[in-house]
This record gives structure tokens, sequence and C-alpha cells, in this order.
């Protein structure tokens, strides 16, 4: 088994990684088990009781959270005419069309996310091979293909988060960094959770958020208790 550094060491001293705690106790044990130098990115790692394997059970999504992710996005929109402006207006790092496709053709990629219009999506679809991969690829579930590219663009921007559920029925989602403290850390995943669990698939049975665990970049992971997830949605100290 891999040996973890003395610093991680450290961080779980007398701390039982076991214990299932109440969300707000979860999320101010991993941002006191912080120790990197930077400002470590907070993590949610959210097992689902779905099957990723059947197309009706798949969760993916995107929102916008109360306070962002604390990282500059680069923006990447694929439009033409008029919706160029409007793109470059709301703030996109890069705007074209068939140019801009040809840009990534030749392996141009250096944007964090990527938006079309509607009418584009053929030609984007030369370049999927490309975006597909790297979770660049505009896709209508997540918001990024519509012809509303100035509010997409300000979203991304501000600090939308997009997931997707894994093979193993987990979503891992960023929900800010280290520096913003509990209670912003606590809005945003707040937000995060509801919007998972608006998302619920009709054919899921059972329970549908399994277990869940809260960690920082470099830190351990502390454990959730599922039972109190509900209620930290709707409000309640949890």
């Amino acid at each position: 088994m891999p040996r973890h550094g003395k610093n991680y060491r450290k961080s779980i001293e007398n701390t039982d990684l076991q214990t299932r705690r109440p969300v707000g106790e979860a999320v101010s044990q991993a941002l006191s088990a912080s120790y990197a130098k930077f400002d470590e990115t907070v993590d949610v790692a959210l097992r689902l009781g779905v099957d990723p394997k059947y197309s009706d059970q798949m969760v993916r999504g995107a929102c916008a959270l109360p306070h962002g992710l604390g990282k500059t996005v680069r923006v990447a929109v694929f439009c033409k005419g008029e919706k160029e402006t409007e793109a470059k207006e709301a703030g996109a790092d890069f705007v074209g069309g068939e140019d801009l496709v040809a840009r990534v053709k030749e392996g141009f990629l250096d944007f964090d996310s990527a938006i079309a219009t509607p009418d584009m999506m053929a030609l984007v679809g030369q370049v999927g091979r490309v975006l597909g991969p790297r979770g660049l690829m505009p896709n209508a579930k997540t918001g990024t293909v519509t012809f509303d590219v100035g509010k997409a663009v300000k979203e991304v921007k501000g600090g939308r988060v997009e997931f997707r559920v894994d093979k193993a029925g987990i979503v891992h989602a960023p929900v800010g960094k280290v520096s913003f403290g509990p209670d912003k850390i606590l809005d945003n995943l707040r937000v995060l959770l509801d919007h998972i669990n608006r998302l619920k698939p009709s054919s899921a049975k059972g329970a549908y958020m399994v277990s869940m665990a809260i960690s920082t970049t470099m830190g351990p992971g502390f454990k959730v208790d599922p039972a109190l997830i509900r209620k930290f949605i709707e409000g309640a100290a949890a």
C-alpha cells in the first residue's frame, strides 16, 4: 500500500476517518486538515444509487455556485454573426466559427470550457474526438449548447460547476477553495446537492444519495452521515 507523507499523517492525528459526520462538521474537518502551501480545492465525492450503464440512470448536469469556484476560467465560444459580439461582451476569451474549429484541429486547446450555439454543432462535431476526452465538448445537458451565449459565458466565468456520474456511480465535483472558509463552502455545497437531488432518475430505486465524503486536494476524505444529507439540503444545520 502507498505510504502517505508526514504532513498527511500529521493532519489526521487523533482523527477517525471512518466516522460519519454531519455535513458541516465534515467540511470543517476537511478545511482544518488542509496543509498544502497553495490554496487547495475543496471536493465532494457523492455516491449515488444509480447504475450508469443504463442511459436513463445517467446523472449529468451543471449549476452556478453562489460563491463561484475561486479560479479563472478561460472560455471558448463557437458561434457566428452577432453572437460573436455577444460572447465577447460577456467576457469570452476565444470566439469564432470555422476559424476557431480550424485552430482546434491544429492543436489549440488553451481553454477550460467550451460553449457553442446549436447551429455550430455540426462543425464543432468535427473536433469532437479532440474535445470529448478532455471534457470540453459542448453539451445541451450542461447548458453549453445554447443561443444565449452571453448568459452561458457569464455563468461559466462566474463559477459554474459541471458534473457527471462515473462508472462506479460516483459524482466528483469541486465546491470552492480552502480560503473560502466553511460558510461559503457550505453554501456552494448545498446548491450543488440540491441540483443533483432534483436530477434523480425516476428509474432509480432505493436510496439515491448513498454516501458522501469531503476532502481537499491533498488532504484526507471525511465521511458524511447520509441520513443527514437531505436535512442539510433543506437548510437544517446538518
